[in-house]
């Protein structure tokens, strides 16, 4: 099978002052999708420039053609399925069909106490997520949706005239316990790991790897509880947060070394981060480009 080599922009540059060359950039190196993160806030760029997701993927729709586009990931941390549903509808429509929803349950970051509200425990955040995927497929899907959840409702919602991708826009659902899992099993177009993060301090690559498998056997294990095959659903490895780190874009033969473990596994995409000067994405631009323009032929 083909791996395809996306990329995942963080919206923390100024629209005309370097963002929107870099989404155009993108698209002229050949990449499959660009995608950026979904936060308020994130980690060490709390305290500089840091742009909305959805006004950016916007823009970027705006200004190229081809690339798929999409968040990485989108969670219930700070979003609302009925509001969430009318801006992807409205992306869908304005990128002609080219969005990809990522979406995850959300952690203990800046976005989990931005609003006021204490931080969930996981089994909340997992409660939330089971209930916020399901409403907002229905929602993707349905002319007109009602429903009151344990915490989320909906009054006649309307969103006509849905999405321009039927029945929906796909959902890339990231997971690893048995509940998001199943989720992603039940309403994934593709599945989402960013690895092991118990590994990513003292593990090993290799100790990765069989992590990984791990997951993706348990993945295939909640498919084959509703009749799915595993295989024919898309896998997507967002890198940067295995014991690996940025190793893999030293050279263009580190970084298909490493695809190509993971392509073994069953990957069908592989992501990696546009490089940010003096960060954990610091990388090469020379050599990021050389990946992005030789590295699928070598993976085909």
């Amino acid at each position: 099978m083909t791996l395809r080599l996306s990329t995942v922009i963080l919206p923390y540059r100024r629209w005309h002052e370097g963002g929107r060359t870099t989404w155009q950039r993108a698209e002229q190196l050949g990449f499959h999708g660009a995608f950026t993160y979904d936060h308020l806030s994130w980690r060490s760029f709390r305290d500089g420039p840091w742009f909305g997701a959805v006004p950016t993927l916007t823009a970027a729709a705006a200004v190229t053609d081809r690339l798929r586009l999409g968040t990485l990931v989108t969670s219930p941390n700070f979003r609302h399925p009925v509001t969430l549903a009318k801006e992807l509808i409205s992306l869908d429509d304005i990128s002609g069909g080219r969005i990809t929803l990522g979406i995850g349950a959300g952690g203990t970051g800046y976005d989990a106490t931005a609003l006021g509200q204490d931080p969930w425990t996981p089994r909340e955040r997992a409660d939330r997520f089971g209930e916020f995927v399901p409403l907002l497929d229905r929602l993707l899907t349905e002319d007109a949706v009602s429903y009151e959840g344990d915490f989320y409702s909906a009054h006649e919602a309307r969103n006509i005239p849905g999405c321009v991708q039927r029945p929906r826009l796909p959902f890339a659902v990231a997971a690893t316990g048995p509940r998001g899992l199943r989720l992603a099993a039940r309403y994934g177009q593709a599945w989402v790991t960013t690895g092991d993060p118990k590994l990513y301090e003292n593990g090993t690559p290799e100790q990765s790897v069989q992590a990984i498998r791990r997951q993706a056997e348990k993945l295939a294990a909640a498919c084959a509880e509703i009749g799915r095959d595993a295989s024919a659903m898309d896998k997507i490895l967002l890198t940067g947060f295995t014991p690996d780190r940025g190793r893999p874009l030293q050279s263009l033969d580190a970084f298909v070394d490493f695809a190509g473990r993971h392509q073994e596994l069953g990957f069908t995409e592989i992501v990696i981060h546009w490089p940010i000067p003096d960060s954990d994405f610091a990388a090469e631009d020379k050599v990021f480009e050389q990946i992005a323009m030789e590295a699928p032929a070598q993976l085909g």
